[in-house]
């Protein structure tokens, strides 16, 4: 285990719980399995299934983010990572086991931070392809707010360019 790596993740995100440990555990699982390093740019990319406190241990370890655009968030709430290399082409995804036994919060972590990755994560290929890179897109004015948003975002509502706050959706069902 990398002490000092550790030392950072637990400073950004600001106190040490087993949750940080899945994720600091699962960046040491992708370097080991896959070669990867922290990135500059785009050349790694993590899908996290989650928005809980390991994801703090993905961007200082490898340098994935929202803000560069390759942190990607699946909404599944399941404690599962993928690993995308740009380089390599490699992929990998990883989700945790399920724990044996009784443990407190303090055994929980060091049982996480301690174990072999095998240990602690079943792993398989991603369902799903690397996702494209960033893009820019234009800003559109909400004809309603006022508010400016990426076109992608924004919608038709009674010949209206809106965004997505001001968007009234039409549902009948299903």
């Amino acid at each position: 285990m990398d002490k000092e790596l550790w030392k950072k993740s637990v400073e950004f995100h600001g106190h040490e719980c087993p949750g940080l440990a899945m994720g600091f555990k699962a960046c040491e699982a992708a370097m080991e399995k896959m070669g990867i390093t922290f990135s500059k740019d785009e050349e790694v990319v993590c899908v996290t299934e989650n928005d809980a406190c390991g994801v703090d241990a993905i961007q200082v370890i490898t340098g994935c983010t929202f803000g560069k655009g390759n942190l990607m968030y699946k909404a599944t709430g399941k404690m599962a990572f993928s690993f995308f290399s740009r380089t390599s082409g490699e992929s990998l995804r990883m989700i945790v086991k399920p724990f044996k036994g009784e443990m407190d919060r303090a055994q929980r972590q060091q049982y996480i931070l301690s174990s072999p990755v095998d240990e602690v994560f079943n792993f398989s290929k991603p369902s799903f392809g690397l996702p494209e890179k960033a893009r820019l897109f234009n800003t559109v004015v909400c004809e309603i707010c006022g508010e400016g948003a990426p076109e992608h975002k924004i919608r038709i509502n009674d010949g209206k360019r809106v965004c997505l706050d001001c968007f009234k959706d039409y549902s009948r069902g299903w």
